[in-house]
């Protein structure tokens, strides 16, 4: 877990050292894990979340860090300081898009202004409309989001994302597939070596 490597930060010294902390799915995405007791999950702080990215980035280009709901989380802070691109997960449903609006008013709030005009919304589980009985106009969620964030991306409901157990690419349905990789490019749209390529000036 995230607690060894910290524990032994100061011998890591290869990437083949990393490796003894991470897991790796076919995709090759590598996941270093949490702690799953949530009183020691909780004691991880800025300092720990900063130190962990301290190792990572010597060995990784790309670092995903999966915040949960802990918006108050202790090592939140941190996260959001060194976060490039922020991607906020909003279901198609009014609760969902409530929650990640609450999301985006409490950066806001906070001083982020910045990182929530360069993010962006996915709205995630999106199912055709049948036409029967009380629908939510998704085209309002999206005009929503869009006056908030860079981008609003919509992922299809896919049965095997529903089962909720690891990820196999392959298992997916081509539109799935396809939204991801749409979304893929979209953040990558946001680092900041690819802001700089599309503006050389810096205006």
């Amino acid at each position: 877990t995230v607690r060894h490597l910290l524990r032994d930060a100061e011998g890591i010294a290869a990437y083949s050292d990393v490796r003894h902390y991470t897991s790796q799915g076919p995709s090759r995405l590598e996941v270093l894990a949490s702690e799953s007791d949530p009183a020691v999950s909780e004691a991880f702080s800025s300092e720990d979340y900063v130190r962990t990215l301290e190792v990572l980035e010597r060995f990784y280009s790309l670092v995903l860090t999966d915040c949960g709901t802990g918006m108050l989380h202790s090592a939140m802070s941190a996260v959001i300081d060194k976060a490039d691109v922020l991607v906020v997960i909003s279901s198609g449903s009014v609760d969902g898009a409530r929650s990640a609006s609450a999301t985006l008013d409490w950066l806001d709030a906070h001083g982020h202004e910045g990182l929530v005009a360069n993010s962006i919304a996915v709205i995630n589980g999106v199912r055709p409309r049948s036409g029967r009985g009380t629908k939510v106009d998704l085209s309002k969620v999206v005009d929503h989001f869009a006056r908030r964030c860079r981008s609003v991306c919509q992922v299809p409901f896919d049965p095997h994302l529903e089962e909720g157990a690891e990820i196999s690419l392959d298992r997916l349905r081509p539109e799935t597939r396809e939204a991801l990789i749409e979304l893929a490019a979209v953040v990558a749209e946001g680092f900041p070596g690819a802001r700089r390529r599309a503006d050389p000036h810096g205006g």
